[in-house]
Parts: C-alpha cells; sequence; structure tokens
C-alpha cells in the first residue's frame, strides 16, 4: 500500500496569501497533487493507494477526480475531522480507518515532493524498513546515521539533528504495517517527549524502535536532481519557475 498523508493545515502557504491547499495548486500544467502521485505512475495499475486528509476544503471529491484522471484503479481516502499530532499519527489514524492488514507492507510518502520514475529498489528487497535520502545541506531535516560506510544499514534516524550527509526525501518504507503502527503507539504513549522536543511526531524516529529491536533498517539514496521539494511557498515557486519537465 502507498500511503500520501495530506491532511496539514498548509500554514506556511496560507501565511503567504495562497487560498487553497498548496496539494490543490497549479504546476506545469497538472495540480502539485497529480505531480507528486504520478512519482508512483508505474504502480497505479497495480497497487492500493491511501491518501488521508482533512474532511474539508473538499478534498475527498478532489482526491478521487485526480486519482480517477491519473488511472489509479485502487485508491481510497480517508478524512480526518480534527487536527493530528503529526505526520505518523496522521498515518496511523489512515491505516485503522482502511483497516490495513498487520503484514501489509507500507510505503509512506509526502504530498509536496516530486519523485519522477520512481521504483522500489532491489536493495530494499529482504529489509524490514527504509528510508530513503539525499545529499544535503541545512540543519531542517530527518537524518540517517549509517551503521557503516560499507553497507546500507541504518544504525539511528534523528530529527533536526544533522548526524550525517544524509538527509530523508519523505519515503519511508515498511515491510509490515505492524512494524510502523507498534511503533507509532509507543511514540504516541509518551507523544509530551516528542511535541516538546520538535514539535510534533515525525515518521523518522519511529525507526529507532525498530533497529533496537534487531529489525534491519536500511537507506537508500536518491540522486538529488531526481528528487523535486515544495513544501514551502519559496520552494513552490522555485518548481513552478522551472520550464523542463518535472511529472
Amino acid at each position: 500500500m502507498i500511503v500520501i498523508p495530506m491532511a496539514g493545515q498548509s500554514r506556511r502557504f496560507r501565511e503567504a496569501g495562497y487560498a487553497r491547499p498548496k496539494y490543490e495548486l497549479p504546476l506545469q500544467g497538472e495540480t502539485l497533487f497529480a505531480c507528486c502521485v504520478r512519482s508512483f505512475e508505474r504502480y497505479f495499475a497495480g497497487e492500493r493507494f491511501l491518501f488521508v486528509a482533512r474532511r474539508d476544503a473538499g478534498a475527498e471529491s478532489f482526491i478521487a477526480r485526480e486519482c480517477d484522471r491519473l488511472g489509479i484503479l485502487d485508491h481510497h481516502t480517508v478524512t480526518l475531522d480534527q487536527p493530528t499530532r503529526g505526520q505518523a499519527e496522521t498515518v496511523l489514524q489512515g491505516l485503522r480507518r482502511a483497516e490495513c492488514g498487520a503484514n501489509e507492507s507500507i510505503l509512506i510518502f509526502n504530498i509536496d515532493t516530486i519523485r519522477p520514475g520512481y521504483a522500489f529498489p532491489p536493495e530494499a528487497l529482504d529489509a524490514d524498513g527504509y528510508l530513503e535520502v539525499v545529499r544535503a545541506a541545512g540543519e531542517h531535516w530527518s537524518f540517517v546515521r549509517p551503521a557503516s560506510a560499507f553497507n546500507r544499514r541504518v544504525a539511528e534516524t534523528t530529527e533536526k539533528r544533522r548526524v550525517s550527509e544524509l538527509c530523508s526525501t519523505g519515503l519511508y518504507y515498511f515491510a509490515r504495517a505492524v512494524d510502523f503502527t507498534s511503533a507509532c503507539d509507543a511514540a504516541l504513549g509518551e507523544a509530551d517527549v516528542y511535541l516538546d522536543r520538535w514539535g510534533e511526531i515525525y515518521v523518522a524516529p519511529l525507526y529507532n524502535r525498530l533497529i533496537s529491536a534487531g529489525k534491519l533498517i536500511v537507506h537508500v539514496e536518491a540522486p538529488a536532481s531526481r528528487v523535486h521539494f515544495s513544501g514551502t511557498p519559496l520552494e513552490y515557486e522555485a518548481l513552478a519557475a522551472i520550464e523542463r519537465r518535472l511529472c
């Protein structure tokens, strides 16, 4: 199952004067939603897609129209009445409402990132989970600390603490949904710790519980030129100014 959480408040876009949710914004003759979801075009015919959105602003009908237009055969939308405490809780609520099986694999991706031509990496086939990473500057990322320079095993994930050059693209894979849900439930049980530290409950730190339990979590690096971010108004406007095809 491919899970796209999109229940955020789009606060920075509202403050910049945008009236509609960012995923509805135009980009290269498409919507930003379409450009981001088209990253998984090779899976439109055979994979289940789950979208988790806010109930307001007509999200459910918008998602249905876009999915039908894109040709996604199996799509389902869960709408939430109340804000969550972060992306991880948004995904958790979506999985439970959609009755995701405990042993079903899940791949989580942002609705404001474009990853043209994504294909599941063979390096992650035998792993319990994987994070996609790029090499980038700055402190505002989720980070991966490798166990060794000679393999892909992850020793630690961190949030806003630069332990390496490897920064998460926002693509997270769990071979079994139960690994995600159990780690997220544990994090929600100590939500005050997460909220005091980061302001919300992110997905990346959940891998640390799996690593401590002996699970194999790996990282797979993507070329920075193949990942396009639009999570802020400045990033979106920079993408909108690019003439070459992005999606």
